[in-house]
């Protein structure tokens, strides 16, 4: 093994973990966290492997509109989609953790204007997608979870 892929294997394992402590602390505390996602809208998405078909459970932060609930792919700023974007193109069919309730939903990428104007709503709210949006010349995708 190089040290280049024990390296990115560490990087790996660490992002699991932390992910682990994070959805271990969202389940314990009806929805809520602490540390850098202290009072933020965090729900836990459920999505199908593309290639393993196996079950992948990640905490993010989302925003509510009207009723609708958005998430953003913005895997902070870096060049490539997360891998959860890729599950959800090819297996559509999620399932969504908000506090206490548990829903399917259907992940739906939200496109053009309309990604535009939600985006910019959760850039205002929290700053921090601004600065990924500028990070990155990919646009950050935007997926709406539809209840079924």
């Amino acid at each position: 093994m190089s040290e280049q892929q024990s390296t990115n294997e560490e990087a790996v394992r660490a992002l699991q973990d932390w992910n682990a402590s994070i959805i271990a602390e969202f389940r314990a505390n009806e929805g809520r966290v602490g540390g850098p996602f202290e009072g933020a809208p965090v729900l836990l998405l459920h999505t199908t492997g593309a290639k393993s078909g196996a079950e992948r459970v990640n905490p993010m932060m989302y925003l509510e509109e009207d009723g609708r609930i958005y998430v953003f792919a913005s895997k902070a700023g870096a060049d490539s989609h997360p891998d959860w974007f890729h599950n959800l193109l090819a297996n559509p069919g999620v399932s969504v953790e908000l506090g206490t309730e548990h829903f399917e939903a259907t992940a739906v990428n939200v496109i053009g204007d309309e990604r535009s104007r939600v985006y910019a709503i959760q850039a205002e709210r929290y700053p921090g997608f601004a600065e990924y949006q500028m990070k990155t010349s990919r646009v950050i995708p935007v997926v709406e979870l539809v209840r079924v």
